[in-house]
């Protein structure tokens, strides 16, 4: 995992993944330096990864305040309770919804636990999160939030891109990766994670765009790009494209068991 700082009072846990046949995905956690330090989700949920001891070089994992998560899919919570054991003062942040997900696997202890609802906001200290329902989304449990410090929106799996390259998908700027790539990328990402974008109710949908726009948030962190720190309107202006994208069709077996033969060894002669 990598770390770097995108913006002054944030830091980035970078931690790309290999999709096979769609590209490198980025995966970020954040670190947001709050007077109450807040720890926006908790990377992947992968036996070899050790996601405390990674964010031990950004902060002292015993003064996290605050578990923003952003929704309980596994690319978000692998770290979880690792740090809730850590992190003594530590709450959760989730909603009804998340929070069962959540309990499905190991439940939360409800003294820790903090639901916050689009719409609603939490105090840090020096600022409030302002909790929202991004535009695309791939679970209904999902919230992002803006900062008011700074005007910088977290948007969850919205936005997202798989690229070409790790180095671009660690990338510390989106503006790394060439205009017609990202734009190509985030529309078949688009098309992977939420899916029903090719039969929402265009109207209804746009306007979840509009309030997002409406917000002017300085960048955009999202959990799967590098750091947009141009603001949102070339993002919307993309995803504006996502109904009429073509839709994502996996790999079938036919191509799995042609993968598995490449991976065969080779008989000794």
């Amino acid at each position: 995992m990598d770390t770097f700082r995108p913006l002054p009072g944030v830091t980035t846990l970078a931690d790309p993944q290999d999709v096979p046949g769609i590209g490198v995905l980025p995966v970020n956690a954040f670190v947001l330096h709050a007077a109450e330090p807040v720890v926006v989700d908790t990377g992947m949920s992968l036996g070899d990864r050790r996601f405390v001891e990674d964010l031990a070089a950004v902060l002292d994992p015993a003064d996290v305040r605050w578990i923003w998560l952003t929704h309980p899919d596994r690319d978000h919570t692998g770290g979880l309770f690792s740090l809730l054991a850590a992190a003594p003062r530590v709450t959760v942040v989730t909603t009804y919804l998340g929070m069962g997900i959540l309990g499905c696997e190991r439940e939360l202890p409800l003294d820790r636990v903090r639901l916050v609802n689009p719409g609603q906001s939490l105090s840090v200290g020096d600022r409030e999160l302002r909790a929202f329902r991004p535009p695309l989304y791939d679970s209904p449990a999902t919230t992002g939030f803006l900062e008011t410090a700074t005007g910088v929106v977290f948007s969850s799996d919205c936005f997202g891109a798989p690229l070409p390259t790790w180095e671009l998908a660690g990338a510390d700027d989106v503006r790394a990766v060439p205009a017609d790539d990202l734009r190509a990328a985030q529309l078949l990402w688009a098309a992977v994670d939420s899916p029903w974008v090719h039969v929402v109710d265009r109207s209804r949908w746009e306007r979840t765009m509009d309030r997002l726009r409406a917000m002017a948030p300085s960048a955009v962190l999202s959990t799967h790009l590098p750091p947009a720190l141009h603001g949102v309107d070339d993002l919307l202006d993309t995803i504006r494209l996502a109904p009429d994208a073509d839709p994502f069709v996996g790999p079938d077996q036919k191509a799995l068991d042609e993968l598995l033969t490449g991976f065969a060894p080779v008989a000794a002669t």
